[in-house]
């Protein structure tokens, strides 16, 4: 095995991969003033943006989860790479070449097993796509060119095509020096009587991308009628390919989804071609699956969960595609964005309505026009018979149970009224109470709002409300942010970790006893083991990588990385302001310290030796004297 990587070409790949350019490949991020940004939280599920990434700083932290630190850790998190693997995959970002302790540079055989089965199926695609110039892919062209993609098309999307033979792709990936364990885990070959043969043989191939734009996949459509399998093979579930957890063409789409504000789903790896063609960039697809609760994330993350964001099914007008739909609509509360329909005249997909009817029919079929909600519960009532009271009824009952679970009473009640319409019902009251009622019950069960009260998490503010439980691993009273002594301590950590060029060389004089609330004192004796706040001067990112290295355990760590991305309680941030901070701090570290020395003199009463009454009563005027000179003169006197 490869050693250890080298530290300098670790700082190096740290300090030449903007955090933000990684995150922004995974959320859409916004400005959240003083020089940070915000997004979505990509490690839990929440409604408003708690996640905050400082570019400055090279950190992340969100607020509602607590997970934490630097581009490095969050590779690591999101991608489920351990060190090695995500320092190599940033150091090939940055075209930084690695030295390792224990044998200079890493070969190929050596590298994480992630970036291995990233770097086959990179290999396999550029293969595909030069087979499909070959002869025998005359039949895979001609299916290309029938439904309108040219060439250039093809090559836009890395469309290509796997030879018909058992082992060509096996025998060329051999010869790029990959192991046959790596090609039959990678999902590209598959075992055979006499060893690994190809999974795809005499296909069309898509090549699907995560949101980092790495191929994990690909998708395979039969071309031939004495092809036995199944219209589409896709890979299988591999190491770094999750069905559940890719779209296709989300790479292509992320940013104009997030710039738009907007996302188009679509069934099929064509349609998503059709789409972008004809100037629907921000189209999508699931590869094999339904679409479900972790493609919302994705999504989610991407349109920011904002008022205006839109997202458009269109699925097939058949009753499979009607099913789609109603599955759909079961996770549409997931969604903050507004959720819709549509379905093409004659039943026809985007790419057979390009064909038909050219590029403006497909723009003008993912114009929002019938609300999701609206088609759902259309198909539940079109199923009864509306004539009669007892079909009325029975409507109303399935279609109200599916309005309760909207969680916007204003929403609820608009979408009641319309329910009332589709069952034919006059009194509008009725249906809005009924949903209502099934809305409590649902609640008075406690699992939706139990659920929900744990997922909930904002950003821990300074001026919070609330008293704060203690982290765990910490000693001690519940955190108490609207103590005065709690909040100063919190911003004068703040200080040393986001600017600690307005509190040094002070700071590092102060001992950890003088921060009364156990998690900041953590992070006091972090810094200490980090080489103090001086240290940050020269560095800072390195400085704060420092703090967290010193950490003892994820839960100190996490503290750290909130503390250097949270912004200030004042406005203007200066040496007048971080004085203000040191002094409070010590002033009450001083104030606690006679009160520790008078008390002991009154619990000893006259049993104290007079040496020791002498040295004590010393000590008390000294420390009063301090304190005076602390309230008149400031930061000057410390």
């Amino acid at each position: 095995m490869a050693g250890r990587i080298n530290d300098d070409d670790v700082k190096a790949v740290r300090d030449a991969v903007p955090i933000d350019s990684v995150v922004s490949e995974y959320l859409q991020l916004r400005n959240a003033g003083g020089g940070n940004l915000k997004g979505l939280c990509p490690f839990h599920d929440e409604k408003s943006p708690s996640f905050q990434v400082s570019p400055g700083k090279g950190l992340f932290h969100c607020f509602g989860c607590q997970e934490g630190g630097d581009t490095i850790a969050f590779v690591m998190k999101i991608d489920h790479l351990s060190f090695s693997e995500t320092v190599e995959r940033l150091a090939a970002k940055a075209g930084i070449t690695l030295r390792y302790e224990e044998g200079g540079y890493n070969p190929s055989h050596q590298r994480g097993e992630r970036i291995r089965l990233i770097e086959a199926h990179q290999a396999a695609a550029e293969f595909y796509v030069r087979a499909l110039e070959s002869p025998e892919a005359e039949i895979g062209r001609k299916f290309l060119a029938e439904r309108g993609f040219d060439q250039d098309a093809a090559a836009h999307f890395r469309v290509g095509y796997s030879p018909a033979g058992w082992d060509h792709l096996t025998r060329y990936l051999r010869g790029k020096g990959f192991s046959d364990k790596e090609l039959i885990t990678s999902g590209l070959s598959q075992d055979g009587r006499r060893g690994p043969i190809d999974r795809f043989r005499g296909r069309l191939m898509w090549p699907i991308s995560d949101t980092a734009g790495e191929i994990v996949g690909f998708g395979a459509r039969k071309l031939r009628d004495d092809d036995n399998g199944p219209k589409y093979l896709n890979t299988p579930e591999t190491p770094i390919y999750k069905k559940s957890q890719v779209l296709y063409g989300i790479d292509l789409a992320k940013k104009d989804i997030a710039k738009a504000s907007r996302a188009v789903v679509v069934e099929g790896y064509t349609d998503v071609m059709a789409c972008h063609l004809a100037g629907v960039t921000t189209a999508i697809a699931t590869c094999g699956t339904a679409f479900g609760n972790d493609h919302i994330k994705i999504l989610r993350r991407l349109l920011m969960d904002n008022g205006s964001a839109r997202v458009i099914f269109t699925f097939d007008g058949d009753s499979a595609g009607q099913k789609a739909a109603l599955r759909a609509f079961e996770d549409d509360q997931k969604f903050a964005a507004e959720t819709y329909i549509a379905i093409a005249p004659d039943g026809m997909d985007p790419c057979d309505l390009r064909l038909a009817k050219g590029d403006d029919s497909v723009r003008d079929l993912v114009e929002p026009r019938t609300p999701l909600f609206e088609f759902a519960l259309r198909q539940i009532v079109g199923r009864y018979d509306l004539e009669t009271p007892a079909g009325r009824a029975a409507a109303l009952d399935e279609a109200a149970a599916v309005v309760a679970k909207i969680k916007t009473s204003s929403v609820q009640r608009e979408v009641a009224v319309q329910l009332a319409g589709f069952v034919g019902i006059l009194d509008q009251e009725f249906v809005v109470h009924r949903v209502a009622q099934l809305a409590r019950w649902a609640r008075d069960k406690g699992g939706d709002n139990a659920e929900r009260g744990a997922r909930r998490g904002g950003p821990r503010a300074p001026r919070g409300a609330a008293p704060q439980q203690p982290a765990p691993g910490f000693s001690g009273p519940a955190l108490n942010l609207r103590s005065p002594a709690h909040r100063t301590e919190r911003e004068l950590l703040k200080l040393a970790l986001q600017k600690p060029a307005l509190v040094s060389p002070a700071f590092d004089a102060y001992g950890v006893d003088e921060f009364t609330a156990p998690p900041y004192a953590a992070v006091r004796q972090c810094i200490a083991e980090a080489g103090g706040a001086e240290q940050g001067l020269a560095d800072n990112r390195e400085y704060l990588v420092a703090v967290m290295d010193a950490a003892p355990d994820n839960t100190v760590r996490s503290l750290v990385t909130e503390l250097a991305v949270e912004v200030f309680i004042g406005k203007t941030i200066d040496e007048t302001y971080a004085g203000m901070q040191l002094v409070h701090v010590r002033l009450r570290a001083v104030d606690r310290r006679i009160n520790d020395v008078q008390g002991s003199l009154a619990r000893l009463g006259s049993h104290v030796a007079p040496q020791d009454l002498a040295a004590a009563q010393n000590e008390v005027w000294v420390l009063q004297q301090y304190a005076q000179s602390l309230r008149a003169h400031g930061a000057a006197a410390l």
